[in-house]
């Protein structure tokens, strides 16, 4: 009988020294995945955790905050059911033309002022005029010229994104290292060869800030054309749901509209970095 005990107490102690084995690797990944978490999001978790106490333990009104399990879960019926669906399309819609349209005038004409400075000075006034005036105040006399249609809405989201980009590519531009630029000139490169060469993917992160600038203005800017003269769009959903006083559904609406930020600007850096490898960090 002893002889059974002592051959049979090795075998399960190296069962538990297994175990054991197994376990600490994955508690080590999980306190590396919370040292990760916690300095970055740590913050915004516990401001959640907040909101959501907060409301479900009456310190504050449910009916003007409500807990965000009942925000997301009328965020989730109303994507179900598709109510929401048509009115994501739309503003993605209008905010999508207008930041395109922003791209493609902007950075061009950019790149023109940039290198010519005698345009640059003769523009710039002007356009530092322009870009202190709030789009918001010029949407009514965008109105009066376009209408209530969708003409004036993305107009108005053009207006404002237009200068993020212009003025992070001309400012890209003029802080190209003059003395890269004198050294392929040394080596014989023309006009056009330095600007593909040297100008151009110099300055694409300086364009790439202003065209993360420029997303997060479009969305800010959708909700203001959307609640004038609107009948579809988030923005829209927004207003509705307050004068309605949905107000799960109009935190939904807002919480779906950060989601959307948060989205453009992911696909903004990942395609800096793809298109940028040689100005990330070496790790």
């Amino acid at each position: 009988m002893s002889y059974e005990i002592n051959q049979t107490l090795p075998r399960s102690f190296g069962r538990l020294k297994s175990s054991e084995s197994n376990i600490s690797p994955l508690a080590s990944h999980v306190r590396g995945v919370l040292a990760s978490l916690l300095p970055r999001y740590g913050l915004l978790i516990g401001f959640l955790v907040l909101w959501q106490v907060s409301s479900t333990g009456g310190w504050v009104n449910p009916a003007v905050f409500p807990p965000l399990n009942i925000i997301l879960s009328a965020l989730w019926t109303n994507l179900a059911n598709g109510a929401l669906l048509d009115d994501i399309a739309i503003s993605l819609q209008r905010s999508g033309t207008a930041f395109a349209f922003a791209v493609v005038i902007g950075i061009p004409l950019g790149l023109f002022m940039g290198q010519v400075r005698a345009v640059e000075q003769a523009l710039d006034p002007i356009l530092q005029l322009f870009r202190q005036t709030s789009a918001l105040a010029l949407y009514p006399v965008f109105i009066l010229l376009l209408g209530l249609g969708e003409t004036s809405k993305i107009f108005v989201i053009f207006w404002a994104t237009l200068f993020p980009v212009l003025l992070a590519t001309i400012s890209g531009v003029k802080e190209v290292d003059k003395k890269l630029i004198e050294m392929a000139r040394t080596y014989g490169a023309g006009s056009l060869t330095i600007f593909h060469r040297v100008i151009l993917p110099a300055s694409v992160p300086a364009i790439f800030v202003g065209l993360r600038l420029s997303a997060t203005t479009a969305l800010l800017l959708l909700i203001a054309a959307e609640m004038i003269g609107a009948n579809k769009g988030i923005g829209f959903q927004v207003m509705n749901a307050q004068y309605n006083f949905q107000i799960p559904l109009m935190f939904a609406a807002i919480l779906l509209l950060a989601f959307l930020g948060l989205a453009a600007n992911a696909l903004l850096v990942l395609l800096q970095r793809r298109l940028c490898r040689w100005s990330q960090p070496s790790r």
